[in-house]
């Protein structure tokens, strides 16, 4: 074989070598949704790369075979090449010539350029691919049996599943990637962190409620329906902790008022439910019972608040507002680092607007969080720190905040 054959031999040996590598890279980087969606698309290169991927372990190992014969033949023929030109000291000068051609040419550079775009390398390599892949499969098997055994001798614990932070992070990458708008962004976050909330968090406590006595006069049901708009009312016996029914506007109005019926025939039965329910759960149970209000009781059974389905479509979609509803801003930034908050306000997505860890907060109400950092019912005027922040309480009553002022304590803090 004369010189100028074995260089080209050599040439063709690393466009195998850079092929093999290349390969390798994209589709250990591609994104196979990606892939899923131009196959649907009709891409038939996009399809045999899927369906080569999801061959992963017997693809492996036909490009490492394949790239491991082709290194091989390259560091063989040039070893032959330098010696017939230079004697004896040509088998060092092809050790060193042959490792930087493969690294540099049949490694790095073809691996960043797939690591670039994985996906359209990956549907380029592929017809080829399934060939060696063919060709090697009898190797592929052998090797795979000897995987086999030694995964029976060195056991792994499997693919761990992705967790929920994981995925959280994933949806922040594709968001700040440009995939997704910050509406979609807010929506899959809500949707994933869904199924951590209990209806404690976001029911609406007892000092809140809107309800009626048993044995109110019509008169007066209707004065309390027309001062909440509320379409649903709670009817209790002996005070608040003995909820005996829910009645409806609509009921009220076309058989109570008009029709004479008494309170006791318009109730439909109290759906209760304990504070730790999820309400991922709550909202399956509500769906079932054909119910729209949940009365959340506490330990000692007595009522803790209501949780509608209102509440619970809020936590997916946001606020969700009617056409009798007043929009308040329960955080309302005031300026540059200030904020004013409502008593009323959610706490999580409050400390989430503040860059605070809610973590480690036991309460699910801002009153609550407030108590628990004083030690004490807040009196207006208190103050704390909580982080870089400065809260001070502007308004409270015996029992609950009513509102917060909410500036920076230190330089440099940033909402």
């Amino acid at each position: 074989m004369n010189n100028g054959t074995s260089l080209l031999l050599m040439a063709v040996l690393v466009a195998f070598s850079a092929y093999f590598s290349a390969t390798e890279t994209a589709f250990s980087s591609l994104n196979r949704t990606r892939l899923r969606v131009l196959a649907e698309k009709g891409d038939k290169r996009a399809a045999l790369a899927c369906s080569l991927s999801e061959q992963y372990d017997k693809m492996l190992t036909s490009i490492l075979i394949g790239n491991n014969i082709v290194n091989i033949a390259l560091s063989s023929l040039c070893t032959l090449l330098f010696i017939h030109l230079l004697g004896d000291g040509g088998a060092t000068v092809a050790t060193a010539v042959t490792t930087v051609v493969v690294l540099v040419f049949g490694e790095v550079t073809p691996k960043s350029l797939a690591k670039e775009s994985p996906e359209r390398f990956a549907m380029f390599s592929a017809p080829f691919l399934r060939a060696v892949m063919w060709v090697l499969s009898p190797f592929a098997w052998l090797f795979s049996q000897l995987k086999k055994l030694v995964g029976r001798v060195v056991r792994s614990g499997g693919e761990r599943p992705m967790t929920q932070e994981e995925l959280l992070m994933l949806v922040d990458e594709v968001q700040q990637e440009g995939g997704l708008d910050k509406d979609e962004h807010e929506l899959l976050r809500s949707a994933i962190e869904f199924t951590d909330r209990d209806a404690e968090d976001i029911l609406t406590h007892r000092v809140d409620l809107e309800a009626v006595p048993a044995d109110a006069s019509p008169e007066e049901v209707a004065r309390v329906f027309g001062e909440s708009r509320f379409s649903r009312l709670l009817v209790y016996g002996t005070d608040i902790d003995d909820i005996v029914g829910v009645i409806h506007q609509s009921d009220f109005y076309a058989d109570g008022l008009q029709g004479g019926k008494p309170l006791s025939a318009l109730m439909t039965p109290p759906l209760f439910v304990p504070k730790s329910i999820r309400i991922s759960v709550l909202l399956r149970l509500l769906q079932r019972k054909k119910a729209h209000i949940a009365v959340v009781t506490d330990g000692y059974g007595g009522t803790l608040g209501i949780v509608t389905m209102e509440d619970i479509l809020e936590e997916l979609v946001g606020e969700i507002w009617d056409e009798h509803d007043e929009v308040v801003e329960d955080i309302r930034r005031e300026g540059a680092g200030v904020w004013t908050v409502s008593g009323g306000a959610d706490l999580y997505r409050l400390l989430d607007r503040l860059g605070l860890d809610g973590r480690q907060v036991e309460s699910a109400s801002v009153t609550g969080w407030v108590m628990e950092r004083l030690g004490r019912v807040p009196e207006p005027g208190d103050v704390f720190t909580e982080g870089p922040w400065r809260i001070t309480v502007t308004a409270a009553d015996e029992r609950r905040v009513r509102q917060l002022r909410v500036e920076q304590a230190e330089a440099g803090a940033v909402c």
